[in-house]
């Protein structure tokens, strides 16, 4: 199935025809953004386009289609096969998963429990449907980076939204699992708690993400990260967006086990990471024994120049700069979007 036909499934039948020109460019889109009452907007290679009620892209608002309450009752009804109770967890946490890996974000009402947790998101009036652009070899500059002696070393890679990281983490999984020139292939254990990373739909991961590879998906990472140590003895556990005291024990306790961690974190530099790491820290004794800007053999920093995403530079442990090195490298401008 192509991405354009993925992509018309989200739709009811009396819609597919509007979305038939906006999605012949389904290879460079990336958000398509909906909301009561507001014009239609796509994101087409990093450009805004409207809409229009007869389903021509615009460069401007004027004529723009403005999809009604009705119309997004129709199409989360169709994501959710008309039975919202069953997809209930998935609302709950505000974003749907949909075949071909795509995530479709919700917003609206928001129902409490007495305790103040979310029980449920009713009257969806804001829709944010996210294409999923998987890129095979997007890891393929830093892999010969990031094992020594044929082992997988702990790689953190850091860099600030918009640059692929989570992309590049998917193919590194997928290179790690599958085996590789560096090293033979790895039992993966992967935390999806946003369903990102394997884009799994109905339990099944959309995304390649390699043939030794297990997914919990929707779950919380420091409680995935542990169910998976318990359950399925990874090599390898992968996790995207760490952050904080308690990710920061969680992955300590997977090395301690002799699993080696592939994560990313926001930022732009160490001292970023460093500070973003030990958030919620309650004294010296933590800090001296968690350390977080020690746990990790591997620091990829990703950027974004004239708009393609490019490795900026590899530290080791030890904070030294192993790429680009003297002989230069071949890790740059690995994606056009992001």
């Amino acid at each position: 199935m192509t991405k354009k036909e993925e992509l018309l499934r989200i739709f009811p039948g009396a819609m597919k025809k509007r979305w038939e020109q906006a999605l012949s460019f389904a290879d460079k889109l990336q958000e398509i953004r909906l909301g009561a009452g507001l014009p239609v907007r796509l994101c087409i290679s990093g450009m805004e386009k409207f809409l229009s009620s007869e389903g021509e892209l615009r460069d401007e608002e004027k004529g723009a289609w403005r999809i009604t309450e009705q119309e997004l009752d129709e199409i989360v009804g169709n994501i959710c096969r008309h039975s919202l109770y069953a997809f209930e967890n998935e609302i709950r946490q505000g974003f749907l998963t949909v075949p071909g890996g795509h995530r479709v974000g919700l917003a609206g009402q928001v129902v409490l429990n007495e305790n103040g947790s979310i029980r449920n998101i009713t009257r969806i009036r804001f829709l944010n449907i996210r294409i999923s652009h998987e890129i095979i070899g997007a890891a393929d500059g830093v892999m010969p980076y990031l094992y020594e002696e044929s082992r997988f070393v702990s790689t953190l890679l850091v860099s600030p939204p918009g640059c692929g990281k989570t992309t590049m983490l998917r193919d590194m999984v997928r290179q790690i699992s599958n085996g590789n020139s560096w090293g033979r292939g790895r039992q993966v254990g992967v935390v999806d708690e946003r369903s990102e990373i394997a884009g799994s739909f109905m339990g099944v991961p959309q995304n390649d993400v390699g043939i030794r590879t297990d997914v919990m998906d929707g779950c919380p990472k420091r409680e995935g990260m542990m169910l998976l140590m318990r359950s399925m003895n990874p090599a390898v556990v992968a996790v995207d967006e760490i952050g904080g005291f308690e990710d920061v024990k969680a992955v300590f306790q997977i090395l301690q086990c002799g699993s080696a961690v592939a994560a990313t974190l926001h930022g732009s530099s160490m001292e970023d990471m460093k500070r973003h790491m030990a958030a919620g820290y309650s004294g010296k004794k933590e800090a001296a024994a968690y350390r977080p800007g020690e746990l990790f053999e591997r620091y990829v920093f990703l950027e974004k120049r004239q708009g393609k995403c490019r490795v900026r530079e590899i530290l080791n442990r030890d904070g030294e700069r192993i790429y680009p090195g003297k002989a230069g490298g071949t890790c740059q401008n690995w994606q056009d979007v992001s």
